[in-house]
Formats: structure tokens, C-alpha cells, sequence
């Protein structure tokens, strides 16, 4: 590539850094693809040594990418010698730092002036007056010819901020401006960056503060080197732009090895994660007490919701791989549920998926020689069915049409009385294999339990879809009805 086009102000291609360390080459940057229209305000967030730093960097010209191409309003910075990367960056840039950087010897309003007379902008008499009207833009004009070591820090923060729009860039950068401030403070400075951005800025910001972070109109997110973005956005692709920089300001990146349990069936649910990197293995235990995997899940899928939404424990194992561990983007309890209640769609995908992997889950320990092909053919046919407290869902008699698996609540096995509680089923246990195996009707009648007051959910499917799971897995006719009656 040759140019790039303005519509983009920002537009990075395949960006690698690479720096030299005696103990050998570090990869700061993998390959980034980033592009910022004009006008946005964008946040780059991300753990220390992630590559927020590196990544800013090589916008500003600072650093040069290893490989790759950054392009800033058209210009390619990347080929700028550095004579030209300075004059660049004194007219197109202006550069906002957490310990604001003012000369300690200079006023404020020539602390304003010097980004003029660096690069020649203006005559002098133009200079004095622009740097005071910056400074009353900020609010800053009556203390003009104090020295920077006379007034607090939140003030030359807004000060370093009129110096960076000095000479009127199009950009402002600001690494972790707000860092070192309290928090009224911070929040100032921040509503005057959002004026800015209203007056056509465009502002790349640097921060910690995952709170200011929230508010912007897109959050960058980097872990290792990468930026994450369509990881989160592929997982949950139903959430529109504010959902999106609302659940990636909140992300926590979280590395684990390989053959190590990120968490075990029974654990407290606290987090939902998202898969960047890797692969993870989700652990089913057979009937026969032997441990098998019951999916693989890869970069950009998710994992950890069933527990959250659906009596806060975990319902199954969860490892990396013994071949590789996994980088993985965690999101906090609450966060996770408040974005599943604020969008029915989110909701709802959510919901859906969880059904699958409760089908998988609780099947595959009766049927665990079915491939992953396999499952999806039959997780298709299954409907979800719910039934109210004390409902009868089969009555002793009936004609049997559909096999029954529970994924929620619990449901009892009546005598023949049709009163008399014979035995209790819980959630992952099945039933309505004998009437399909042996007669076509019903042996026994079976009720929702009355006592769970938010009723029973089961995943049912017709004769023809049970045959095919029976014949899928190679299972007879006598172990499928004894693996019943043991679970009973």
C-alpha cells in the first residue's frame, strides 16, 4: 500500500514492533490493524506490558514499527525520516502525558506558546493571544503568568491540554491523562475532552480508569501484543456499540497454562470469559466415573455463563489443553449480568447456546462416543419444553413420542396411584426411554415437582431423533434403560 485514504485519520496495517532484549527478541506488537475515524474518542486499555505504550508510540512516530505500515491523516509515518517525524508530529499532533510535562522555569501561557514557536506558527504577538484564549478555553487565563509549581495538578493538566492544541492538530493523544488526579478532578478533565471531540477532535486515550473508559466511543483492548476487539465482538455479536465499549472496558485479561483447571463443576460462578487465544476443554464425568472431554471451545467463543445465570455454581470442568494454554478476556459477575438483562437479543443468544451445551453436558455421559458433527445433528432436534409446579408432563398410558432430558428444575416419578412420589429426578437425569424402548406407552406417569416454584425445563426430542442418538452412539436397546434405572 502506497496511500491511505483520510476517511480513516488513524489506519494501521499489520503492525509488528519488535524490540531487541539481551534475552532475545521481544514481540511488543503482533500484527495490529487499527483504524480511527475523525471525531472519535477512542480508549486503549489493556494490563501493563500489554502493548498500550508501544502501540501509541508508533501512532506518535516515538517508535517505529518493525513491520507493517501507520498511516496519520494520509501521511505515512512510518517512511518519515526523523526531521520530518518531529515537524510532523508539532502541527498534527498534540500530546497529553499523566505528569503534564510543563517547563517548570516557563508561565503557563508560554508553556502554551512553545509548540508555536517550535514550529514557526504565527508571529509572536499572535502566539501571546492564541495561548491566552486556549487558556481561557480551559479555564485557566487568570492564573496565565503563574509558574506551573503554583497551582495544583488537575490545573496543569488543563494547561499540558491547551498546550496540545496549540497549533490546532487534528489528533490529541493522552497517555493516562487522568492518572494522577482524584477523581472529581479526573472527571473534569474528561468533560473537557468530550467537549473537544464535540468540536471535531479526534482523541486517542491511554487509561486504567475503566470507569472514564465506559464513556468514550470505542475502547481499544490489548492483551499480548493484540488488539482483542473482535474476539469480544464475534462471541457477542449481538451487542450494539455502547454494549460493546461498556463489556470491553471491564474485560480483565487472564493467561493460564497448559493442563490447568480454570474452574472445577461445583465452584462458585464468578466470571463469564471470552477465548483470545488457545483452546479449552469443557469436562463431562461419564456414568462410568471417568472423565471425558465434551467440547472443545476456541478463540472466539465464550464460556462460563451457565453457571452464572443458572444457580451460581459451576456446572461443569473447565481446562486448557494438555498441548497449549489459553489467553482469555474475563468479565466480572455483575457486569456479565446486567449486559444479559439490559438486551433480550443478548439474552437470548445467550439462552440459546446455554440449552445446547446443557444438552451436550448432560447426554454425553450417557452417550460419550458421539462426534462433535454427531452433536450438532442432534442438539438440533431437541425443543425446549417448560411445565409449571405439580404439572403432569406423561401420564401413565399415554402413547410415548419424546424422549425427555432435564435441564432445569426437577420433576417426579409417580405409582401407579398416581399419588405416590417413587422417585425424585434432578436436573441432567432423563426419562421416557422405557415407553420408546418397550411398547410405545408410557410406564409410569411423571409431574413437574410441585415444590420448585420456578417449575421444570426439559429438552425433549420425537421417536425418529432418539432412534438416530441410539443408533449414533451404538448403544442398545438394554444399556440405555439400565443407565435410566441406575440414575433413578
Amino acid at each position: 500500500m502506497t496511500d491511505s485514504s483520510v476517511s480513516n485519520l488513524i489506519e494501521l496495517n499489520d503492525v509488528v514492533k519488535i524490540y531487541k532484549t539481551p534475552a532475545g527478541d521481544f514481540m511488543a506488537l503482533k500484527g495490529i490493524d487499527l483504524r480511527v475515524g475523525a471525531g472519535e474518542f477512542v480508549a486503549v486499555i489493556g494490563k501493563s506490558g500489554s502493548g498500550k505504550s508501544t502501540l501509541i508510540n508508533t501512532i506518535t512516530g516515538i517508535d517505529r514499527p518493525t513491520l507493517g505500515e501507520v498511516f496519520v491523516a494520509g501521511v505515512p509515518v512510518h517512511r518519515l525520516s526523523e526531521d520530518d517525524i518531529a515537524r510532523w508530529r508539532g502541527r498534527n499532533l498534540g500530546v497529553i502525558f499523566q505528569f503534564f510535562q510543563l517547563l517548570p522555569t516557563l508561565t503557563l501561557v508560554e508553556n502554551v506558546m512553545l509548540p508555536m514557536e517550535f514550529c514557526r506558527l504565527y508571529s509572536p504577538s499572535e502566539r501571546k493571544a492564541r495561548a491566552m484564549q486556549l487558556l481561557e478555553r480551559v479555564q485557566m487565563a487568570d492564573q496565565a503568568h503563574k509558574l506551573p509549581s503554583a497551582v495544583s495538578g488537575g490545573q496543569q493538566q488543563r494547561v499540558a491540554i491547551a498546550r496540545a492544541l496549540a497549533n490546532d492538530p487534528p489528533l490529541l493523544v493522552a497517555d493516562e491523562p487522568t492518572g494522577s488526579l482524584d477523581s472529581k478532578t479526573a472527571d473534569a478533565i474528561f468533560q473537557l475532552f468530550e467537549e473537544l471531540v464535540g468540536q471535531g477532535k479526534t482523541i486517542l486515550m491511554v487509561t486504567h480508569d475503566r470507569d472514564l473508559a465506559a464513556r468514550v466511543n470505542r475502547v481499544v483492548l490489548i492483551a499480548d501484543g493484540e488488539i482483542v476487539d473482535q474476539y469480544v465482538s464475534r462471541a457477542l455479536d449481538t451487542l450494539d456499540q455502547q454494549q460493546l465499549v461498556q463489556i470491553s472496558s471491564r474485560l480483565e485479561p487472564v493467561s493460564v497454562p497448559p493442563n490447568s483447571v480454570i474452574f472445577r463443576k461445583g465452584d462458585p460462578a464468578d466470571r463469564f470469559f471470552i477465548i483470545i487465544k488457545g483452546e479449552v476443554e469443557v469436562i463431562v464425568e461419564h456414568t462410568s466415573g471417568r472423565e471425558i472431554v465434551g467440547a472443545r471451545l476456541e478463540s472466539g467463543q465464550y464460556f462460563g455463563e451457565m453457571g452464572l445465570l443458572s444457580g451460581g455454581v459451576r456446572t461443569a470442568t473447565v481446562r486448557t489443553s494438555a498441548a497449549g494454554g489459553a489467553v482469555l478476556m474475563a468479565l466480572d459477575r455483575e457486569t456479565f449480568t446486567n449486559l444479559a438483562a439490559g438486551s433480550q437479543l443478548t439474552h437470548d443468544s445467550i439462552a440459546q447456546l446455554m440449552r445446547r451445551r446443557t444438552t451436550a453436558n448432560h447426554l454425553i455421559s450417557t452417550f460419550p462416543d458421539l462426534d462433535e458433527e454427531q452433536w450438532d445433528e442432534i442438539q438440533d432436534d431437541f425443543e425446549v419444553l417448560h411445565f409449571e409446579p405439580g404439572q403432569i408432563i406423561v401420564r401413565r398410558g399415554d402413547p410415548a413420542r419424546k424422549f425427555f432430558v432435564i435441564s432445569k428444575g426437577q420433576v417426579e416419578v409417580l405409582q401407579l396411584d398416581g399419588e405416590t412420589v417413587v422417585t425424585r429426578l434432578e436436573e441432567g437425569r432423563f426419562f421416557g426411554e422405557i415407553g420408546l424402548l418397550r411398547g410405545g406407552v408410557r410406564t409410569a406417569t411423571v409431574r413437574a415437582a410441585p415444590d420448585v416454584e420456578s417449575g421444570v425445563e426439559l429438552l425433549a426430542v420425537d421417536q425418529n431423533a432418539f432412534n438416530q442418538l441410539m443408533a449414533d452412539s451404538q448403544m442398545t436397546k438394554e444399556e440405555i434403560a439400565a443407565i435410566g434405572m441406575r440414575r433413578r
